[in-house]
Order: structure tokens, then C-alpha cells, then sequence
């Protein structure tokens, strides 16, 4: 891999810890690639690791609207509920197919420059 693609994995991967968003399979996912690439391990087998576990979950927009309309009030209350199904909904009318939070936006375009782009 070269270094441009290594750091523009690097950049989506601290993105996808950052993110609040972020699941705990992409979490842990994201951790691995960073320790594999600490460790020196071979960056293309932890990316493709990293690929396989980010493209195995897709939250898409229809998702996203049962998330809010169901455990996101129990998780973070009515109202950021409420903002989240009309986010949902606005963004499911214009077109969108899959959730555009921190964490998937990340995953999606790191996806995307590595030839696996979600349809």
C-alpha cells in the first residue's frame, strides 16, 4: 500500500474513533488496524480485515428512522430522538440510502477509496 493510502486510512480510521456514532464492532475494528500498523504488521491483510468488518454493517436510512423511532429514546432521550428521525426523514426524501453520521460517512468513504464503494 502506498503511503498516501496509508495515511488517508489512517485519517478515516481516527475518524471512526472520534465518532461518537461509531459502533462497537467498528471501534474495535478501527483499534485493530491502528495496532496492526503499530506492530508492523502487514498494512494490506489489516485493511482488508478493516474493509471486511466495516462493509459487513450498513446502516441505512430506513435503519436509522426504526433507531430513532425506538431505542434512540431510550438511549438519549426524547428529544435528540425526535432530531434524529427528522434528520431520518429529510435526509431518506432527498434520496439517501444509508445513515450520513460521523462514523458511516467515514466508513463509506474509506470504502470507497479502497475500491468498495456502497451502492
Amino acid at each position: 500500500m502506498d503511503k498516501e493510502l496509508l495515511d488517508y486510512t489512517a485519517q478515516k480510521v481516527d475518524e471512526l474513533l472520534a465518532a461518537a456514532s461509531s459502533s462497537q464492532v467498528t471501534r474495535e475494528a478501527a483499534q485493530g488496524w491502528k495496532d496492526a500498523i503499530a506492530a508492523g504488521e502487514d498494512a494490506d491483510a489489516a485493511t482488508t480485515k478493516l474493509l471486511d468488518a466495516i462493509d459487513a454493517h450498513h446502516t441505512t436510512v430506513d435503519e436509522l428512522i426504526a433507531f430513532a423511532q425506538g431505542a434512540a429514546k431510550d438511549i438519549m432521550g426524547e428529544e435528540v430522538a425526535a432530531g434524529m428521525l427528522a434528520h431520518a426523514l429529510e435526509i431518506k426524501e432527498q434520496g439517501a440510502k444509508y445513515c450520513d453520521c460521523a462514523a458511516c460517512t467515514a466508513a463509506h468513504k474509506l470504502l470507497a477509496k479502497h475500491g468498495r464503494p456502497v451502492l
